[in-house]
């Protein structure tokens, strides 16, 4: 029995906005805490990249991380990182970082930049459900050469870091939220279709390049937040910078390079529909977890034993 294919709209398209993070890092967000719920399970994503190691080589000092999953994924340069469990190692180009922080890490991540300065990668951060909160911490490192590289039919170019294109598996499996993680090109005149969860939360963040990211090419209605939102006009692609979220309810998305080859990242996982307590780098249920947690941290019992 097929099943009838229900196109997805798109909800919102914003612009990644400036900011600074760490020790003085300069990145673009595209999403961040004023986004909560909307990108429910997902909750952060930073897009770094520049030419200048000054905007970057102060990096992210030793900092906790409690009851969330940071993915790391680098395009060019190097990011040296080390943590309390005594793990010290290099996210090069083309790898995935995929950090499990569960119940408490402590670890710094400091960009090096490759041999001419150029640094370029993005950091999601994805909640764990309140029953996974304080599980044991733990890493995967995953090199470039274990992401399987796809062409569909019809000309895209997949990584494949974490779900399946046609039959094709990535090597990151068994994560609660039940993730797809794409890195996407797509030449010119050509299109990508792909079938998701109609329940799942779906983004696509646009690398360089443009394109259109609703089939239709319908407009939505500009919604006031926190953020730089704007009104989609259907007669203009969304291009380099751009997060464009789907409403839920359609099962299959069609994105197409009609003018500009483009990139772009594609990610989807299962909401948890939990209440969120958050303060920079921990994210838990209750404001008397989050208080506990820096307690914790003050104390010098955040890490726990397993």
């Amino acid at each position: 029995m097929n099943t009838v294919q229900v196109p997805r709209k798109i909800k919102k398209v914003w612009k990644s906005v400036p900011t600074i993070e760490g020790a003085g890092v300069h990145l673009r967000r595209a999403f961040g805490f004023h986004e909560v719920p909307l990108l429910d399970p997902f909750l952060l994503l930073d897009d770094f990249r520049s030419e200048n190691p000054v905007d970057y080589l102060a990096g992210f000092p030793w900092h906790p991380h409690r009851g969330i999953e940071t993915i790391t994924y680098v395009l060019d340069g190097d990011v040296e990182h080390g943590d309390s469990m005594g793990n010290r190692g290099k996210i090069k180009a083309g790898d995935v970082q995929w950090m499990t922080a569960g119940s408490g890490i402590i670890h710094t991540e400091m960009p090096k930049g490759n041999r001419i300065g150029q640094m370029f990668g993005f950091q999601l951060w994805a909640n764990l459900p309140a029953q996974s909160k304080m599980i044991a911490p733990r890493y995967r490192g995953i090199e470039s050469k274990t992401i399987p590289v796809v062409k569909t039919p019809e000309g895209a170019t997949v990584h494949v870091i974490c779900g399946e294109i046609n039959g094709t598996q990535g090597p990151v499996k068994e994560i609660v939220i039940e993730p797809e993680y794409f890195d996407i090109e797509l030449p010119i005149g050509t299109t990508f279709t792909h079938q998701v969860n109609p329940e799942h939360t779906v983004f696509a963040y646009v690398i360089e390049g443009e394109a259109y990211f609703d089939q239709a090419r319908q407009p939505f209605s500009h919604e006031t937040t926190g953020m730089n939102y704007f009104d989609f006009n259907p007669e203009c692609a969304c291009h380099d910078g751009s997060l464009v979220l789907y409403e839920k309810g359609g099962n299959q998305i069609t994105i197409a390079a009609d003018k500009k080859a483009t990139r772009f990242l594609l990610v989807s996982g299962k909401p948890l529909n939990e209440p969120i307590a958050w303060y920079g780098p921990i994210v838990m249920n209750t404001q008397a977890e989050l208080r506990t947690a820096f307690q914790e941290y003050k104390d010098g019992t955040f890490v726990k034993e397993q």
